[in-house]
């Protein structure tokens, strides 16, 4: 009788216990995460308003520098298009801000030529626009790479916003010797070397012009054309019409 009794105690222990352990367990319920692709009656009945969880594939941020670097690469006829800012990438100058030299300013600049004009001294990477009294507003540029050097005199013939980019035959071909296949042709935007604004001289194939690697103003690392900071293209750009006369020294 008594090894009944203790029998029966302990079966009431442990089945007090295993409620204790129970109520514990599901007191506090995970959240309920359903799927936005299950649209099924059925969870109409559940009540209340349930929010499909919207599933995102992470990808490692590694990969997403990597997948920046390399947005612009296509496959176009079997042949992989490098992105054009790569270009230069690997000539850019230690991080660091801007030199406030190369930010737009008015300056003291005597001439002889007409307010209007615009004067580029390639040896000092400085942009010109002459004004009167003796004033000029200047802007920092990125000049022709060794090589690449020009000088002359020219007008603007052709303005353009968001310009598309056609690089010549023998740039895609001196590029591709070097690994870097450039596409034939390419839509303005914010990727174009072209930057934001162009302004075409004369008959040539040079141009003032914008540029995605604003961090090479200030350095020789063109294949001739002037290059500017976007906002400063688009500064200059209201400032000069068709006709204007560019000087380069």
């Amino acid at each position: 009788m008594l090894k009944k009794s203790i029998l029966l105690a302990t079966s009431i222990l442990l089945g007090l216990t295993g409620v204790t352990h129970a109520q514990d367990r599901y007191q506090n319920r995970p959240p309920v995460i359903i799927s936005p692709d299950l649209t099924a009656p059925w969870i109409m009945q559940l009540g209340g308003s349930v929010e499909p969880v919207v599933y995102r594939q992470q990808v490692p941020r590694a990969t997403r520098k990597q997948l920046v670097r390399q947005r612009i690469l296509r496959q176009r006829s079997g042949v992989t298009l490098v992105q054009p800012a790569a270009i230069v990438r690997g000539a850019r100058p230690a991080s660091k801000p801007l030199d406030p030299q190369f930010l737009p300013q008015t300056v003291t600049y005597e001439t002889s030529e007409k307010p209007g004009t615009i004067v580029i001294d390639t040896n000092n990477r400085f942009l010109y626009l002459v004004g009167s009294n003796g004033q000029a507003r200047r802007y920092g540029v990125g000049v022709g790479k060794p090589g690449f050097e020009w000088a002359g005199a020219h007008k603007i013939t052709r303005k353009a916003e968001w310009p598309v980019w056609n690089p010549p035959s023998e740039m895609r071909a001196r590029e591709a010797a070097k690994g870097h296949f450039l596409p034939v042709s390419m839509t303005g935007g914010p990727e174009n070397p072209l930057g934001a604004r162009a302004m075409y001289l004369g008959s040539t194939l040079y141009r003032i012009h914008g540029t995605n690697a604003p961090w090479t103003i200030g350095y020789a690392v063109s294949s001739g054309c002037i290059r500017m900071r976007n906002e400063d293209v688009v500064d200059l750009y209201e400032r000069v019409k068709v006709g204007t006369k560019v000087i380069v020294l």
